[in-house]
């Protein structure tokens, strides 16, 4: 669990809930005696989990509104049910409202990862440079291009907490997903680093990891850390596919080396990284699975790939 105390945010009546890296991060509001509020709600494979989790923090207070920071499936997987269980409003940043109401562009981005999610309907949107009210204070909407170009961060400006979803953790960031996508990716990073830096949070909540307090630190490893990759493109790629292969491990758990090359067989940003690093798709993979083997972060046994 988080380093940092659950009193810590006690004047900003939040609870954090952390996950691992196959769900992200739940933060729970306290937004009366009656009701509350969650940031994001993991991937569809622990969605009772997270359910269970969101009850026990709410304390008997009905939840009314879930919000998500960006639509990726470990952020978004839970909507649908905490939805259906409390008919609770659902609040997307505004650039994906139109593809979440629409669904098929939302669906074509999950599949395109080899992902999956239950399909949910926005109600509201979050606009950047606006405010919501969590937690009875006041909490800034931010864009955090760079790893989603649609991803918000949020921001409380008296207790200086920030919510930074994927573009910052206490050690890096999440993939660079428009730059595997023909996009750019790398100078919005950077922006939203700068930003972060200009923002001057006291508290860090990630999307992922414990909640930590050294964000001077953390900026500089995120810096070096983008550095690196914006030198050597080939880098990010690679490092993308290990870490989508090996959270599809964390949802599968076992599997074959056969079913997993099948799997991602039509994920189109798994064929665009197989086409940067210039290698078949196939072959990527294998070279992916035995790097992950070498790591320590999977194994393999009678013919099965298992998590490490």
């Amino acid at each position: 669990m988080s380093s940092v105390p659950q009193s810590a945010f006690k004047r900003v009546n939040l609870h954090v809930i952390e996950r691992n890296w196959l769900s992200a991060n739940q933060i729970v509001f306290h937004d009366s005696d009656e009701v509350g509020s969650v940031v994001d709600t993991g991937y569809v494979k622990h969605r009772e989990m997270t359910l269970a989790l969101v009850r026990e923090a709410l304390q008997g207070r009905h939840l009314t509104r879930i919000l998500n920071t960006h639509l990726h499936a470990d952020h978004c997987g839970g909507n649908a049910l905490l939805m259906a269980t409390y008919g609770a409003d659902l609040l997307l940043p505004s650039a994906s409202f139109d593809a979440a109401k629409q669904w098929v562009p939302l669906a074509d981005d999950f599949a395109s990862v080899a992902q999956l999610c239950e399909r949910f309907e926005p109600t509201h949107a979050l606009f950047p440079d606006s405010l919501v009210s969590l937690g009875g204070h006041a909490w800034q909407i931010h864009c955090a291009p760079g790893h989603d170009p649609n991803s918000v961060i949020l921001f409380e400006p008296t207790e200086r907490i920030l919510i930074s979803a994927d573009a910052l953790w206490e050690n890096g960031f999440g993939i660079i997903f428009p730059e595997v996508d023909g996009q750019s990716g790398f100078p919005e990073q950077q922006g939203i680093l700068d930003h972060i830096e200009h923002l001057a949070p006291r508290i860090v909540i990630p999307g992922h990891g414990k909640v930590f307090t050294d964000v001077n630190g953390a900026l500089e490893r995120a810096r070096s850390r983008l550095s690196a990759l914006r030198a050597e493109p080939v880098k990010h790629a690679r490092h993308s596919l290990k870490v989508l292969i090996q959270f599809l491990m964390l949802e599968l758990e076992s599997t074959t080396r056969q079913k997993l090359i099948d799997r991602l067989e039509h994920a189109r940003l798994i064929r665009n990284i197989s086409a940067l690093i210039e290698t078949p798709q196939p072959h990527a993979i294998e070279w992916a699975i035995d790097s992950l083997i070498s790591g320590g972060h999977l194994r393999e046994h009678e013919g099965h790939i298992l998590l490490g």
